[in-house]
């Protein structure tokens, strides 16, 4: 990656997110390099805590661009993402204005871009050069009207606003979505994105996240977490949990070990710790009978 942080490569991906303590495998990387060399959307979907909102905040980093961010949710409104009118500053200019008779222009003043509050997507098309980059997060919370004004976004970079015209890009934004998967999203947003599924990653690639996230942890205590985290995503144990934790998980999990200066896990640790590890009551209740057994060095992981 050159000074202006321009990536030639895939390898350079990888690297470059590594070195802000990133570990992409090399399918998430290829997605990540073609999305910059295509000029795509990107659309992430997987489990919560795999990493796909802090690729994005990383992505950043690493590219020099700021991070713009449109967190989606269930009857978000156009104007929230795109723009609204300051229609109290729009007010007392037509106040101010009332003794002139040329009504019509003082209409046309009051839609100025001075009077205009830019959100997220006009935001991220407005951004000088190199440009930002845009996570619009959680798309699937939204409804499918929201996914319908997003076409023109995702598909040509420019918006529309009626009184001003179209708004095309001035520096051309990186853009990640990533969904939870709660709904499934349309199609026409699929086809105007490139696409990559992020899985749990491999214990081998856990263990580099835990050590880049939190180097205070010691190699020891460090193998243990990710070891004890995969033999909880693996078969039968998953079976017994609503979720099993992420990535974003096994890091807290080993900050708040670390904070209690814990050497070696055992039941009474996890026992006391694994409200960090999971969010739900019956989870934290199906992971007491199973704690020793999930010690066993023995037991495979499957």
């Amino acid at each position: 990656m050159n000074a202006s942080g321009h990536i030639n490569s895939i390898d350079e991906v990888i690297q470059a997110l590594a070195g802000v303590g990133y570990k992409a495998e090399r399918r998430l990387a290829t997605a990540v390099f073609l999305s910059l060399r295509l000029q795509r959307p990107l659309l992430l979907e997987g489990e919560p805590g795999v990493g796909k909102t802090e690729l994005a905040k990383m992505l950043a980093k690493v590219l020099f661009r700021p991070l713009i961010r449109l967190q989606c949710y269930d009857g978000m409104e156009q104007r929230e993402a795109l723009y609204e009118w300051n229609h109290a500053a729009q007010l007392l200019h037509m106040r101010a204005a009332q003794s002139r008779a040329d009504t019509d222009i003082v209409e046309q003043e009051v839609y100025q871009e001075k009077y205009l509050i830019r959100r997220p997507l006009l935001r991220a098309l407005q951004e000088p050069a190199p440009g930002a980059v845009l996570l619009i997060d959680e798309v699937d919370r939204a409804d499918e009207p929201f996914e319908a004004f997003l076409l023109e976004y995702l598909g040509e970079y420019q918006v529309s606003i009626p009184e001003l015209g179209t708004q095309h890009a001035v520096a051309m934004p990186i853009t990640i979505l990533t969904s939870n998967r709660t709904r499934d999203l349309h199609d026409a947003i699929k086809r105007r994105c490139l696409y990559h599924w992020m899985d749990y990653p491999e214990r081998e690639r856990e263990l580099a996240i835990v050590r880049a996230q939190v180097p205070q942890a010691g190699e020891a205590l460090a193998q243990q977490i990710s070891t004890f985290v995969a033999r909880l995503r693996s078969q039968p144990f998953a079976n017994a949990f609503q979720r099993v934790p992420g990535i974003s998980e096994s890091i807290e999990w080993a900050k708040a070990l670390v904070s209690l200066d814990t050497l070696v896990l055992d039941p009474e640790v996890i026992h006391d710790t694994a409200g960090i590890l999971f969010k739900q009551r019956e989870d934290l209740a199906a992971l007491a009978p199973l704690l020793n057994e999930l010690l066993t060095p023995e037991q495979p992981l499957t």
